[in-house]
């Protein structure tokens, strides 16, 4: 057979070989993992780098190990409290074990964001409305562990759990509004009380003295009469200590 009778042939055998080869060439990422699957049968991950498989043979799953940001939807729950409340939250994971993330689980990102869901409506639902609106920490933390213990065996770790917003109904708002102005009408009334009683110690220690020092009481009359007459009234009133009343009636 000559040369030029191979030559249709060669052409197509040397494209199918450059396309076994590089289907057999893996380049991943540091932030990747591939993992490998032999005839269907777990091989383990690799990289990252370069690294060769063999094609036909063998096949890879590129998994990407930065923290994934999982917004978790809008969840409608009943307070311990009765209150109902729509409540959304982020969670930050990311992948530790890439051979139990492809295997022990069908899609780890809608397993984890289901599980996250359930959790929140479980959570959410055994807390007052108050502890919800001021104890968020508390609950994010709650949240973190109980993920984090659920989603372990796919390879996954949760670093945080953060409640994003949380969303009361209208007449709870106003309710709150209505409390939140009674407490404070509360307090104010408290304060003038004990503003009240401070002023009422003060009088009775300043009568206590002047009673112990008679001649005091007519230095305060007359450093009243002067504060009087810096302002510039038309009439002064003078008052006459009892005392000397006393001694008129003697007489």
């Amino acid at each position: 057979m000559a040369l030029e009778d191979l030559v249709p042939w060669l052409v197509p055998l040397i494209l199918l070989l450059i396309m076994i080869l590089a289907s057999a060439i893996k380049i991943v990422k540091e932030y990747e993992r591939g993992v490998v699957f032999r005839l269907g049968r777990l091989v383990g991950a690799r990289g990252p780098g370069l690294f060769f498989i063999i094609p036909i043979f063998e096949a890879m799953v590129r998994l990407d190990l930065r923290t994934t940001v999982l917004d978790v939807p809008s969840q409608e729950v009943i307070t311990r409290d009765n209150v109902p409340v729509r409540v959304d939250a982020v969670v930050y994971f990311r992948i530790m074990d890439p051979e139990k993330s492809i295997v022990q689980v069908t899609n780890y990102v809608a397993a984890t964001s289901l599980y996250s869901q359930t959790t929140m409506r479980t959570v959410i639902g055994q807390a007052n409305l108050d502890e919800v609106l001021s104890e968020r920490e508390k609950l994010n933390k709650e949240l973190q562990s109980i993920i984090d213990e659920a989603t372990d065996p796919w390879g996954i770790k949760v670093s945080a759990v953060e409640i994003k917003n949380v969303e009361v109904p209208e007449s709870m708002k106003r309710a709150m509004a209505k409390q939140a102005e009674a407490e404070r009408d509360r307090r104010g009334r408290v304060i003038a009380a004990q503003g009240e009683m401070q002023a009422a110690k003060q009088l009775s220690e300043a009568a206590k003295t002047l009673q112990e020092s008679p001649g005091s009481l007519q230095l305060r009359l007359l450093g009243s009469l002067s504060e009087a007459a810096s302002e510039k009234a038309n009439t002064i009133v003078v008052p006459i200590p009892i005392e000397i009343l006393n001694l008129i009636r003697r007489r």
